[in-house]
């Protein structure tokens, strides 16, 4: 009788030492079969769970040997069962002092960490955001599967697009949504801004669409949407910056235009226009020899005609 109540008495003693949460070594080994390895092998039984919480719980290898994929916790089981199970070749049902069954347990855990370490670690986390809870790896701290671990808010993707042409935005992430009756999607929409900041954007629009178009852009569409979908919480949160560009014509090239528009037979300019070169000199002095020659000529003209009518014209 007494020595079920003093069994009794350290599983609740294994229990309050390594704490009511889950534990590395909590998740593999039952309270019942930890106080059986203490009361058989170990002088100080209260010492000995003392030590699977310091070599087990506490050790940060164990915990990362843990982090195994999706579906691998039944090897961490399998690995840290036959390590439990060869304690009583090891030990030989003697009773060791503390400072031995430390050194014993301190080895238990470098052989967990050995093997785990090598037991795959592949998960379906799908980076690079999103709140993905079923595939990330296993935590031998909590005893399931974590998340991934990535952030809901995804990279701002860009989007260029001129005035009056229509575009397009997709809600939907790389990885399967969670099963869930509905998956609201929310539009919001941060005008003139490339921002992630959530206190800027305003909705736009919500429902199970998970396209959001524009049929014919304008200057005031420019800025960051954000699409959030939320299940049961919030999933993950995606970002388009649209930026909307117009066709500006300079009046120098429209007056290019009108000058191309010119030349015969509908050629085009390939080339620079024609520099505008000054007129050589001897052209220079055959112009104004011509005028003086015309003028010379006007004069004499003028003087004869105004003498022939000077003259007499009577008969005697």
């Amino acid at each position: 009788m007494c020595k079920f109540a003093c069994c009794v008495l350290r599983v609740c003693v294994y229990c309050g030492v390594i704490g009511t949460s889950a534990a590395c070594f909590q998740c593999f080994v039952t309270p019942e079969k930890a106080t059986i390895l203490c009361t058989t092998y170990a002088k100080h039984p209260d010492k000995c769970f003392e030590y699977y919480d310091e070599l087990f719980n506490h050790n940060q290898q164990v915990i990362e040997a843990g982090k195994v994929g999706k579906g691998h916790d039944n090897e961490l089981k399998t690995i840290m069962a036959s390590l439990i199970d060869s304690a009583k070749e090891d030990l030989k049902s003697v009773q060791k002092s503390d400072a031995e069954f430390k050194s014993w347990l301190k080895t238990t855990a470098d052989n967990f960490i050995a093997k785990a370490s090598l037991v795959p670690r592949a998960t379906g986390c799908i980076p690079p955001c999103g709140y993905q809870t079923t595939d990330g790896h296993y935590s031998c701290i909590t005893c399931k599967y974590d998340s991934c671990g990535l952030p809901l808010d995804c990279p701002v993707q860009n989007i260029s697009v001129e005035v009056k042409n229509s575009t397009q935005m997709l809600c939907e992430p790389k990885f399967p949504l969670p099963t869930h009756p509905t998956n609201i999607r929310i539009w919001k929409f941060a005008a003139k801004v490339k921002t992630q900041q959530l206190e800027l954007f305003g909705e736009l629009a919500r429902g199970e669409d998970n396209l959001y178009s524009i049929s014919s852009t304008r200057l005031h569409h420019e800025g960051t949407y954000q699409c959030e979908i939320i299940g049961e919480m919030p999933i993950v949160r995606i970002y388009y910056y649209l930026a909307v560009t117009q066709t500006v014509v300079k009046q120098s090239e429209l007056l290019e235009i009108f000058e191309l528009s010119l030349l015969p037979e509908g050629r085009l300019r390939t080339g620079p226009p024609p520099s505008q070169s000054p007129p050589p000199i001897v052209l220079i002095v055959i112009c104004f020899t011509s005028l003086l020659l015309l003028l010379f000529l006007s004069l004499r003209l003028l003087f004869l005609w105004k003498k022939r009518g000077t003259e007499p014209t009577g008969r005697n």
